[in-house]
């Protein structure tokens, strides 16, 4: 599974911070963020080169989205479409709220589940397809103020042992500071490597032998409406954080 770690302080500076980990089979090729797509020129995101889509990107208008796959869905299925190709439909819009709107709409029995947060400076929203009780269309869940985190499950489900360890963890944390140029206690949770329970996957950062893993890492923030002085900042780790250091995006 994946995890992405959403904090959102609507009076901010800085109104929405995200710290995400990518877990990936390592043998999947990959590109770091760049301007990947020429019919998508404003978007910057990160290359799944098997599929051509992308697992988290941000466009020039400030919309962020992150998909990740539901419990015990890893990987491609005969018959249906990339997930990632989602993100890319979210960051077509200029607005997160109309990219939900659009997705609402959605046609889930087309994709495995999957759990897609989409965010800007003003809003947060989680796309949920579950696989469950013969919808055709996605759940949609406001992600209110505060600290969250997300995986393969609900939004702040401690059912899954990396939440139920993690939450409290990050919650308890020295928050990121952008206008300090520091992220806090997040670069070495998104690292850890602890673990509790009968599964090494439920660390932040972790491989198993069977080369599935932590492939990537990253932490974001989004400055406030009333700032147009500030960009957008993008620190990525090119693998499994504890190794490689976190480097800032350039866009174009």
């Amino acid at each position: 599974m994946c995890s992405v770690i959403i904090l959102r302080r609507p009076d901010a500076t800085w109104p929405l911070i995200i710290g995400a980990n990518r877990d990936e089979m390592a043998n999947r090729p990959w590109l770091p963020p760049g301007r990947h797509w020429p019919d998508r020129p404003n978007v910057t995101a990160g290359l799944d080169e098997l599929a051509g889509g992308t697992w988290m990107g941000l466009n020039d208008e400030g919309v962020v989205a992150a998909i990740l796959n539901r419990v015990g869905t890893l990987g491609p299925q005969d018959g249906k479409r990339s997930r990632g190709e989602l993100v890319l439909e979210a960051l077509d819009h200029a607005d997160a709220s109309d990219a939900v709107l659009a997705l609402s709409h959605l046609d889930t029995r087309a994709y495995r589940p999957f759990n897609l947060f989409i965010a800007d400076n003003r809003d947060a929203y989680v796309v949920m397809h579950r696989g469950e009780g013969g919808r055709n269309r996605p759940e949609v869940e406001t992600v209110g103020e505060g600290l969250h985190m997300l995986t393969a499950r609900d939004l702040d489900d401690t059912a899954d042992p990396r939440v139920a360890l993690y939450l409290p963890l990050f919650r308890h944390a020295a928050p990121p500071d952008p206008d300090a140029g520091t992220w806090g206690g997040w670069p070495e949770l998104l690292s850890s490597r602890i673990w509790d329970g009968e599964r090494a996957s439920g660390a932040m950062n972790f491989r198993l032998p069977s080369g599935f893993g932590t492939s990537s890492s990253a932490l974001m923030a989004l400055p406030a409406v009333e700032r147009p002085d500030l960009d957008p900042l993008w620190h990525f780790a090119a693998g499994p954080p504890h190794e490689h250091p976190y480097q800032p995006v350039k866009a174009g």
